[in-house]
């Protein structure tokens, strides 16, 4: 059975294949791929190539098909799994694998395996590991989706706070406590604020930074809460600490519980460990580019006051059955982070140039051959313009069902 893939080679070698699909074995399920969204590790895989960490060092000769995040349905299932999965399901996998013996995960490191594919087989050492989790939800994108918002809730759940008598720790963020999300506007963004508002635990003020005023007010149309003060800061142009100051009275001067690092910036890390509270948690979300990144922090804060620091990088099989179960109750809306759709065929192109594109989460139809849309400027004529102004521009179920009916599809 053939596929085709975008697969990387190198630094900056991205390519399109079709190739022919090994004789799947009786502990691996080959299946389709209907989505796959867009992470900006990926942009960072394809900019490091074989030194990236998590890929063989042969990738001229053995490349990896790219996506991490992605949705499909089981086509054939191996004896060894046939009491656990079935034909026609639909699935999400969680690509942290959690292996001590190799930093090899989907999307990164195998050669038939990844979310910009037409059809992968699914290795033996995925379901081991619990990681091909079946998926309820309405929408393929919603299952795509499923993989960062595990990434949040691992965040959320790396948080922890220290009773300062028994020095017993609490995981998760401050019920009721004071939350900062610093570079708050991108899709990571959007869905820890979502999981702020509809996760277990909640602030009680919580407090979003960009420099794109643009970005801010979107961001506060999207995300209303009744249970939540959420406020929006701009601190472009502002000094650190003009940014300080700011970010102060925005909760009258008390300081933070739980704050996140969505941006790789040196300054903020420091400024954000000035803005914790005693017990305060600071989360080095976003995944450094540099391997010597380091900021200046406040020592006698940790001695004294218990201010500590954590950084988070994937989710596990556990917070992705969390995100696909929350998703598919409809707890949480993921659909507001899509920005862009598109087809295989522009996948390596959108991939290399993430950070020019800019915008949200951009969501490959694996199967379907079709150019880059923002669904900002689908003129509203059309069929597809008609369906997203019925669900006030976002992405639906409805858009997902016209693209998988009228776009042709990639082998076609």
């Amino acid at each position: 059975m053939q596929s085709t893939a975008l697969r990387i080679y190198g630094k900056k070698d991205l390519r399109i294949d079709t190739f022919d699909l090994p004789e799947m074995k009786d502990d691996e399920i080959l299946a389709t791929v209907v989505s796959d969204t867009m992470c900006m590790s990926s942009w960072k895989l394809a900019m490091e190539g074989e030194d990236h960490k998590k890929t063989p060092d042969d990738l001229a000769h053995n490349p990896a098909v790219l996506g991490h995040e992605f949705s499909g349905k089981i086509l054939k299932v191996g004896k060894k799994w046939q009491s656990k999965f079935h034909a026609g399901q639909n699935y999400v996998i969680q690509p942290n694998l959690a292996r001590q013996d190799t930093p090899f995960v989907p999307g990164y490191s195998y050669p038939y395996i990844g979310g910009d594919a037409t059809k992968i087989i699914i290795p033996d050492e995925v379901m081991t590991m619990g990681c091909l989790i079946p998926f309820e939800g309405d929408a393929y994108y919603e299952g795509s989706l499923c993989e960062p918002v595990s990434c949040v809730i691992a965040a959320f759940r790396a948080q922890y706070h220290v009773n300062f008598h028994s020095y017993q720790p609490t995981t998760g963020i401050k019920e009721g406590g004071n939350m900062l999300i610093m570079g708050g506007t991108g899709p990571m963004g959007l869905l820890a604020i979502d999981y702020a508002l509809h996760g277990p635990k909640k602030p009680s003020t919580l407090v979003v930074t960009d420099v794109n005023q643009d970005k801010l007010d979107r961001a506060k149309k999207l995300y209303p809460s009744d249970w939540v003060d959420i406020k929006f800061v701009n601190v472009n142009g502002l000094s650190i600490d003009e940014q300080k100051e700011a970010l102060l009275d925005a909760v009258d001067g008390t300081g933070y519980d739980d704050a996140f690092l969505m941006i790789s910036v040196a300054p903020l890390a420091t400024l954000a460990d000035s803005l914790l509270n005693p017990d305060g948690c600071l989360n080095q979300f976003a995944g450094p580019m540099k391997k010597d990144f380091s900021a200046s922090v406040n020592f006698y804060n940790i001695h004294y006051n218990f201010t500590h620091f954590v950084g988070t990088s994937g989710g596990d099989a556990n917070n992705e059955a969390e995100a696909a179960q929350l998703i598919a109750e409809k707890k949480l809306d993921v659909s507001k982070v899509i920005t862009h759709v598109m087809g295989l065929n522009d996948a390596g192109e959108t991939t290399m140039n993430q950070p020019e594109i800019g915008g949200g989460k951009k969501l490959v139809y694996s199967g379907k051959k079709f150019d880059r849309i923002e669904l900002a400027k689908v003129d509203p004529a059309t069929d597809l313009g008609k369906i997203l102004a019925k669900h006030d521009g976002l992405w639906s179920k409805e858009a997902e069902d016209w693209i998988l009916a009228n776009e042709p599809d990639y082998d076609a």
